[in-house]
């Protein structure tokens, strides 16, 4: 990846859609991924691809810019930068999320010298704005974001128990189609339940396929493989093209917990560094805090669930306590987190 900033234009005017495009190419630290012509296209184009910035018109059919940042900065974490021709739509480009409001410049007296203060502004806010909104307690710069981004994940664990299900479904559906890691998961599951918590998964979430791991088994980009109840999930060791293979086991269970969130993730730690990435989701106890720690003691990066929309607030309040949670997040958040980092 570039590290370039992936932005998406909106206004219902091509000729102001090519000006920006034109402008934001030129700076060169921006990758125009897509061009919109309303807010109810630029939310599902949002909702649906990794985007790190959205710059968009106020006045559009279909559905304002700022009703779309309601949804695109509220609910997907993106910021919005809103313009307009004119200065009373401020009130509302604030009031519905934007972190920037600019003057739209005049389009039938262009000035590049115009566009460039509106892109400076833009970068400027960026690099002092807490990335992911309301969701980290521990806010990283635009920058300091960019230069971690770049560093190449190359493993996804999650982590869950009391109403896992639900939040991983979440998680999951988010992460859109051709997720880009493999994805081990341990959920704290019932004896005879796995087989079919696995099908329920592929029929709700069939953008990510999930299997039941086996030991030995190569685990590939895009799919979840998840932990057998009563049987530990680890990796045994990478493979020449980086992919885990899994390893099984019956080893005593871990806090009376067999499969254990902290073997997976510990084992993860060890092996991909810094390339691995973790989510630790609602449930009782501290499972998966410990292995948190790890992680992020070997250099990779964890997201804990939020209080607010855990089911049961035990283990992520318990990574959040070792200091082991490097974002918290909203669980609506979450899937735009893990892609913006990737």
């Amino acid at each position: 990846m570039s590290g370039k900033i992936r932005t998406v234009i909106v206004d219902d005017s091509a000729i102001a859609r090519g000006i920006f495009e034109k402008a934001l190419k030129g700076d060169g630290d921006f990758s125009i991924i897509s061009s919109l012509s309303n807010g109810r296209k630029a939310v599902d184009f949002c909702r649906e691809n990794a985007v790190d910035l959205v710059v968009s018109d106020c006045d559009m059919p279909e559905m304002t810019g700022a009703d779309a940042t309601k949804i695109i900065s509220g609910e997907f974490g993106i910021p919005v930068c809103l313009y307009s021709d004119d200065s009373g739509d401020m009130d509302d480009a604030k009031s519905s999320g934007a972190f920037l409001f600019v003057k739209k410049p005049s389009f039938s007296n262009y000035s590049s010298k115009a566009m460039g203060e509106i892109i400076q502004q833009i970068k400027d806010n960026l690099k002092t704005r807490p990335h992911g909104g309301r969701a980290s307690d521990l806010p990283d710069d635009f920058a300091a974001h960019k230069k971690k981004s770049s560093g190449g994940y190359k493993v996804l664990c999650i982590g869950a128990s009391t109403g896992g299900p639900t939040a991983v479904q979440e998680v999951l559906t988010g992460l859109g189609k051709n997720f880009p890691l493999p994805i081990l998961y341990v959920q704290h599951i019932e004896i005879g339940a796995d087989e079919k918590m696995v099908e329920w998964f592929n029929n709700c979430c069939p953008n990510t396929p999930m299997h039941l791991a086996e030991d030995g088994m190569v685990a590939k980009p895009g799919n979840v493989y998840m932990a057998p109840a009563d049987r530990h999930l680890e990796i045994d060791y990478v493979n020449s093209r980086e992919l885990p293979v899994l390893k099984l086991s019956d080893e005593p269970p871990e806090r009376f917990l067999r499969p254990a969130v902290n073997k997976l993730f510990r084992s993860a730690a060890a092996l991909y560094r810094e390339a691995c990435l973790a989510v630790l989701l609602t449930g009782m106890g501290r499972d998966g805090a410990e292995g948190c720690l790890k992680i992020v003691d070997n250099g990779g990066f964890t997201i804990a669930e939020d209080k607010s929309t855990c089911a049961v607030f035990g283990m992520p309040a318990a990574a959040i306590e070792l200091d082991a949670a490097k974002r918290i997040c909203r669980r609506n958040l979450i899937a735009q987190e893990i892609r913006n980092l990737l």
